[in-house]
């Protein structure tokens, strides 16, 4: 996309649109800067954070606020521009460092955080929505209080194995068919999102993004699933009573009026694609191999280590997505409305938001020399332990508008970056980081990539789903208090 630095707004797509010149010539400027540093910002083994200065991080905020605010202010311009966007903010990270640095140290930094980090990543995040994407479930149900309730449980449950994109893409459609003949289901969407596209998510890897991340880190895998659980249990339980109390009212409202005629006719339910849960079964496998075999072998590629069973994993992860599409029929397919465009999207953001994160990790780990000292005072007692409920907030408010895996790994590094500590010592700020980036990606639309989808699918369903600021209204009014009382009983201030 080609910047104008223009006072007036430009019209393009016949959308109008604020032109983007404020934001332009603020990092034009911000790149001039960081090309003009007196001193050398690196060390040779890699990023000195303490010596870098607080405008490497706004690529990684500019790049955080254009995903937050272009598939909700400007969706046409976003839809058809979200590469260059993303383009134009790594490249006010990747020419700096090499201008500010040696080719080699710039290199190795950069191929560390494609091979070690962002690749796993996105692969797990193609298997999961490849292999999801295939199971289709089949049928209509007769609403009901009981059945409702029933779906988010089981779609919770399912969060945490298929993760929550992939859960809420199998359910929502038979969800909405459930609910189609009502006059108010838009409350069942809301809640459908609050535990099936989110708060379920939180006890595995598997789950949420942001808990993948932390197990490339080190954490292990059944970490979140021991530590988390009590407080998953509390949170999703509290909600969900919360939805069977509002569905029971509505249900009564609805009893004064004719009963409308339900849309989808009668047939049972019929699971198709079950090859599909044999595939989570193997990547299930592949991440446990990983985590547990060390042969010691291992290939460096341009200054980076690669463990064989790392490799290995990664292998797996494309192996099943390839075995997924050919053994699963087109028409199960067709009938999730599978896509490829997600995926590519997620793929290309978090390409960008991988190389933006690099000089943000160095200053976090940087601590109290570094440029985010004055963060690092606010998650912290004045004894000098960590404040677990600060975490929880923090996490959870910037997860609520940004993305909620790179928000993680800002606070987990911020939390000290090593995996044993935070597991062992300080593992209540691990699970704070943990249950805030993945509960509270649901008070808006923005916190979790499902949110919106679902949206948008219930949406074209007819259901009058509410606005952004109308769901937050949902959010204020369930998921804070809820939050509250979890802070209180889990993360002691």
């Amino acid at each position: 996309m080609r910047m104008q630095i223009s006072p007036r707004p430009h019209r393009l797509r016949g959308l109008w649109v604020p032109a983007f010149a404020g934001t332009t010539a603020k990092s034009i400027l911000a790149c001039v800067l960081l090309l003009l540093l007196p001193a050398p910002a690196f060390a040779a083994e890699g990023l000195d954070g303490a010596k870098l200065s607080i405008l490497w991080a706004l690529p990684f905020v500019g790049i955080l606020l254009c995903i937050a605010t272009g598939p909700v202010f400007y969706p046409h311009v976003w839809e058809h521009h979200y590469g260059k966007f993303t383009a134009f903010w790594a490249a006010l990270i990747v020419i700096p460092l090499f201008a500010t640095a040696d080719v080699s140290t710039v290199t190795t930094t950069l191929a560390h955080t494609a091979l070690l980090e962002y690749m796993p990543f996105i692969l797990l995040l193609l298997a999961l929505f490849v292999v999801a994407g295939g199971i289709y479930l089949e049928g209509n149900l007769h609403d009901s209080v009981f059945t409702n309730t029933v779906l988010l449980a089981v779609g919770s449950v399912m969060a945490s194995i298929v993760g929550t994109t992939g859960a809420a893409m199998i359910l929502i459609r038979p969800l909405i068919r459930c609910n189609d003949s009502r006059r108010y289901n838009a409350h069942v969407v809301v809640f459908f999102i609050f535990l099936v596209a989110n708060i379920g998510g939180a006890l595995s890897p598997l789950g949420d993004p942001p808990l993948f991340i932390g197990f490339l880190k080190g954490v292990d895998f059944f970490w979140t699933t021991k530590y988390l659980w009590q407080e998953t249990l509390f949170v999703g339980g509290v909600v969900l009573a919360v939805f069977m109390v509002i569905d029971l009212y509505m249900h009564h409202r609805e009893g004064r009026f004719s009963k409308k005629k339900d849309p989808t006719p009668d047939s049972p339910l019929k699971l198709h694609g079950k090859i599909n849960l044999a595939l989570i079964a193997v990547i299930i496998a592949a991440i446990l191999m990983s985590a547990q075999w060390k042969p010691g072998i291992a290939f460096n590629v341009a200054g980076v280590e690669l463990q064989i069973q790392d490799l290995l994993r990664d292998v797996i992860f494309v192996a099943v997505a390839v075995a997924s599409m050919a053994w699963t029929r087109k028409s199960d397919r067709e009938a999730n409305g599978f896509s490829w465009g997600p995926i590519q999207e997620v793929a290309i953001l978090f390409a960008g938001i991988f190389i933006c994160i690099v000089p943000v990790m160095a200053m976090l780990q940087a601590g109290a020399q570094g440029p985010f000292a004055a963060l690092l005072g606010l998650v912290t007692n004045a004894d000098g332990s960590n404040n677990a409920a600060a975490y929880f907030w923090l996490t959870g408010i910037l997860s609520s508008f940004l993305d909620n895996a790179p928000t993680y790994l800002v606070f987990f590094q911020l939390a000290g970056g090593d995996p044993q500590v935070l597991m062992g010592a300080k593992a209540a700020t691990l699970a704070a980081i943990s249950s805030g980036a993945v509960y509270m990606g649901a008070n808006t639309y923005i916190g979790n990539a499902p949110n919106f989808m679902v949206y948008a699918i219930a949406r074209q369903a007819g259901v009058k789903m509410p606005s952004f600021f109308g769901y937050m209204v949902w959010s204020m009014l369930v998921l804070v208090p809820t939050f509250v009382l979890t802070t209180f009983l889990f993360f002691k201030p």
